[in-house]
């Protein structure tokens, strides 16, 4: 659709007037020169990777075209990122000190224009300037998260088995390590992946009163308090998984009602409500990410879970099959059901990650140092490959804004 038609009104006092046709041009060149900024929407997308360090890039909303991605920080093992919710900072693990988090600034290349680009058009990128890191108390980092309210970092070790959390300042600078809680023993009901704890993800409930680990290797959820201005936690409950089940990520729907479990060992999705009120939570489904047929023919693992931003779709990567199985959910039948599941158009999706507009879906292949764009369903939550793929090194993960 042309957003600036040209229409010609004749003069009330020279109604032989006419455009020429270079006037034309003129006047076109000169409406798209000063509202350029208009024709699309540019949001960041910051990517985590398991080798060189912390990438930038942007994606046009309105049309879906992604800029060619810049190195932002060169940094040891920034696989996991979180972002400050009301600052310009942005959180990593870090391999350093034998596994630490690390803040950094967020920094516009304004004076960075390439030559093609008029004088005073600043350019998209972006860069990263390290501030602090601090060790995690227990090894690497699996996963980092900021709280709701920008007061507290914190982080799994999947290693080391613990859980640790971190006092923030108001500008988001790291101040100390509040907590390291130890997960204990495994279930041990897979030999090799749950002789020991592993927890994979961190986050803090809706209401932010808590912090919730899926922790892989004990087949179970921890739940803790969480003091904000302290940046201490203490162990609430723990949730139980189906034995063996493995919980990786957690996710929360926009209503704050349910919550959404997924398992890597086996594939599969469980589906809890929770009661903010005390805090409880009560498993009502548990679904396959793929089927038995499907699993036995490759070695496969589930990776990453999103909740779409409207609510009505959940979506989850299988590694192996290199796929994203798409699942509506009805929270009048406390169900989901299955979709469809879509190729990610590269190898091993760990990570994928939804625009906040909800449109577009950027899946991560670590395999094949890709990022494909695939457009939503707004209606159905099918995707629809954009035929837009971009580099970077072994990616494992997608950032657009505090999650």
């Amino acid at each position: 659709m042309n957003r600036f038609p040209i229409r010609y009104y004749p003069n009330s006092v020279d109604t032989n007037r006419r455009i020429t046709l270079v006037q034309f041009i003129l006047i076109v060149s000169c409406i798209f020169s000063f509202t350029e900024p208009l024709c699309g929407q540019n949001i960041d997308v910051w990517v985590g990777t398991a080798k060189t360090g912390i990438y930038h890039l942007t994606l046009d909303v309105d049309n879906g075209k992604l800029s060619e991605p810049t190195l932002a920080s060169e940094t040891s093992g920034a696989g996991f990122l979180a972002m400050h919710p009301n600052q310009p900072v942005l959180y990593s693990t870090n391999r350093e000190n034998e596994g630490s988090v690390t803040a950094f600034s967020i920094i516009n290349n304004a004076s960075d224009a390439a030559p093609s680009q008029r004088p005073g058009k600043p350019s998209k990128s972006k860069r990263l300037k390290q501030l602090q890191s601090i060790p995690t108390g227990d090894g690497g980092a699996a996963c980092v998260a900021v709280d709701k309210l920008g007061k507290v970092l914190m982080s799994a070790q999947y290693g080391g088995g613990s859980t640790s959390t971190y006092r923030l300042k108001s500008n988001g600078d790291l101040l100390a390590r509040a907590a390291n809680i130890e997960h204990g023993k495994g279930s041990g009901v897979n030999a090799k992946r749950q002789a020991t704890a592993h927890p994979h993800w961190v986050g803090t409930s809706p209401d932010n009163r808590f912090l919730l680990v899926p922790d892989l290797g004990t087949d179970q959820v921890f739940q803790y308090q969480l003091n904000e201005e302290t940046g201490d936690i203490l162990l609430k409950s723990k949730i139980s998984l189906p034995p063996g089940s493995g919980p990786r990520h957690m996710k929360f729907h926009p209503s704050g009602q349910y919550a959404f479990v997924l398992n890597e060992l086996t594939l599969s999705i469980s589906v809890f409500s929770y009661r903010r009120a005390t805090g409880k939570f009560d498993e009502i489904q548990v679904i396959e990410t793929l089927p038995l047929e499907l699993k036995d023919r490759h070695l496969n693992s589930a990776a990453e879970i999103r909740v779409h931003p409207n609510g009505k779709f959940i979506y989850s990567s299988n590694r192996g099959h290199d796929s994203i199985s798409v699942f509506k959910f009805a929270p009048q039948k406390n169900k989901l059901e299955f979709v469809e599941r879509e190729s990610v158009r590269g190898a091993w999706p760990r990570n994928f990650n939804i625009d906040p507009s909800g449109k577009w879906l950027l899946a991560a292949g670590q395999h094949s140092n890709t990022l494909a764009l695939f457009e939503i369903n707004q209606d159905t939550g099918e995707l629809t490959y954009a035929r837009q793929i971009v580099n970077v090194p072994a990616p494992i993960c997608v950032l657009f804004q505090n999650e």
